[in-house]
């Protein structure tokens, strides 16, 4: 994570009991997608709640807010984000900008 960020997409996913594998492979193409056809994206993680397995928090840094903006306005991002929203009970998600840092 050498390159730093305001602004933030993120998801908080609870994945349908036995989808998980399944989910996560869907997660990882929606991003590959999202880092190779768009402008200004850094980085993104998944991350894996270890008391409950079927929940998952994602994030993804983006340089600015325009580009996160045309990210989810491409017709992709809604075929994408779609098939991974399909394997879960719940998925509540935002836009956000960073409010505070603290750093090594």
């Amino acid at each position: 994570m050498s390159e730093a960020s305001n602004y933030w997409a993120s998801g908080n996913w609870k994945v349908s009991e036995g989808k998980e594998d399944e989910f996560v492979d869907r997660w990882t193409a929606f991003l590959t997608w999202t880092k190779e056809a768009n402008e200004g994206f850094l980085f993104a993680r998944l991350i894996r709640d270890l008391g409950n397995p079927g929940h998952y928090v994602s994030f993804a840094s983006w340089r600015d807010v325009d580009a996160m903006k045309a990210w989810q306005d491409r017709p992709e991002f809604a075929e994408y984000f779609g098939g991974c929203r399909a394997l879960c009970e719940d998925m509540q998600g935002g836009g956000f900008a960073l409010a505070r840092a603290v750093d090594a």
